[in-house]
């Protein structure tokens, strides 16, 4: 993994997180307790605090950048981009959606899949919006989405036990 400081701020990351050997971390960035990043994902924090809490995920080729918190068992999906913006406990961003600055995800809702989550937007919890600009379709309280945070707890476990580099 690349970590960097940047005008005196270092990444902090827990014992127990997992992050990628080809992830990015820079500056003010706080990976919690049984997080994980996963691969080519970049954590900029040069403009903001970047806090991923206990057991959240962000996975492949996903960009955080200036103040971004993504809340506990929430999972940040593949290529997604979370730009000065908080993430509720156990949501999901989808593969390729944006969310922009000042908006505000509640908690377990689910962004589609290329969703544009527009600026100063709040998703009410339990909410499922898709978009562009995301719009809120449908309200559940359970969805198998809720739980994507443990399972990946499980995989970044797995892989800190059974993965090596082959080269």
């Amino acid at each position: 993994m690349v970590l960097r400081s940047f005008e005196g701020s270092e990444p902090t990351i827990h014992d127990s997180a997992y992050v990628d050997e080809t992830a990015v971390i820079i500056g003010d960035v706080t990976i919690e307790q049984d997080a994980s990043i996963w691969p080519n994902t970049t954590l900029r924090g040069d403009h903001g605090e970047i806090v991923i809490r206990e057991g959240a995920n962000v996975q492949d080729n996903a960009v955080c950048h200036e103040g971004v918190e993504i809340g506990p068992y929430a999972t940040v999906g593949h290529t997604a981009i979370v730009h000065a913006a908080t993430v509720g406990e156990r949501a999901l961003i989808g593969m390729q959606a944006t969310v922009l600055d000042g908006a505000t995800i509640g908690d377990r809702a689910l962004i589609g899949a290329g969703s544009v989550v527009t600026e100063n937007t709040d998703i009410p919890p339990s909410s499922f919006a898709i978009g562009t600009p995301a719009e809120v379709k449908r309200t559940d309280d359970e969805t198998p989405w809720t739980y994507a945070g443990d399972h990946y707890v499980e995989l970044a476990n797995r892989y800190q036990e059974h993965s090596e580099r082959l080269d």
